[in-house]
């Protein structure tokens, strides 16, 4: 491949991804998704998807569409409760799910992109995350037809660690504000959270951009993800509506000062 990694399509990026295939998706709740990418793969119709998230977007939004179309086969999360639909299919023993303690999750995909296959830490010693049981699929009767193993313990300095592994995908889909033709991505405030770590982990990682500059545009200080870690770059379309960005909860302050949740 040769340095111009840009694609001319969201389709075109992700026509390669196969049924099965295990992904990394950068966002947090429904900022920072890929949300090009995300439709993109919906429109495909691949299946058996194994998906490495922090969320799995709402119910009619994010991931949460690949969800609904019955395309995602399992979920490694740290929260999942913005979605009906996810509760539905994971308790009817339709969606197999993986539930990581956040600081946990994004360790493991650092930590899998920067080539270190295990870490210990104290998160979820003495919880079912490490002494196992956790249901991870469920039979169609509502029992447990899988539950999470135990993981191995050790001490450091009279303390209990549990030993976690890095996480490696097939693919990864993330989204930017700025990139380049080299795969330099530049990400806008909070919209970085998971964003990163997912490009690491993913040996195929494909990145939507809102702006592609050319290579020199961008100082290197402001590069937050070198283009190492990018294998494709696609530039959004400006007003396609795959790319909205939507607000998740809306608080918006009435006259008298009473604050009132709006859910779009």
């Amino acid at each position: 491949m040769g340095l111009d990694k840009t694609v001319a399509s969201a389709a075109e990026a992700v026509a390669d991804i196969p049924e099965g295939a295990s992904l990394a998706v950068g966002g947090f709740g429904l900022c920072g998704i890929p949300g090009t990418l995300i439709d993109a793969l919906r429109q495909r119709g691949v299946d058996g998807l194994r998906i490495v998230s922090n969320n799995c977007g709402v119910d009619d939004w994010g991931l949460g569409l690949l969800l609904a179309a019955g395309q995602i086969s399992r979920m490694t999360s740290s929260y999942v409760g913005e979605n009906k639909e996810f509760a539905r299919r994971y308790l009817s023993g339709e969606l197999e799910v993986e539930l990581v303690p956040q600081g946990t999750l994004a360790e493991r995909l650092r930590a899998g992109g920067a080539g270190i296959p295990a870490f210990y830490t104290p998160a979820g010693t003495g919880t079912q995350v490490g002494e196992g049981g956790l249901p991870w699929r469920h039979a169609a009767d509502g029992s447990v037809a899988v539950a999470s193993p135990a993981k191995e313990t050790r001490e450091f300095d009279g303390r209990p660690y549990l030993l976690e592994h890095g996480i490696t995908t097939d693919f990864a889909l993330v989204r930017a504000t700025i990139g380049d033709r080299h795969g330099n991505l530049v990400f806008r405030s909070s919209a970085r959270n998971f964003n990163p770590l997912a490009a690491m982990a993913g040996r195929i990682t494909v990145a939507e951009v809102d702006h592609l500059v050319e290579p020199g545009e961008l100082d290197p200080d402001e590069v937050h993800l070198p283009g190492v870690f990018v294998q494709r770059v696609v530039r959004v379309t400006p007003g396609d509506p795959a790319a909205e960005r939507r607000i998740e909860r809306r608080t918006v302050r009435q006259e008298g000062g009473a604050r009132h949740a709006v859910h779009p």
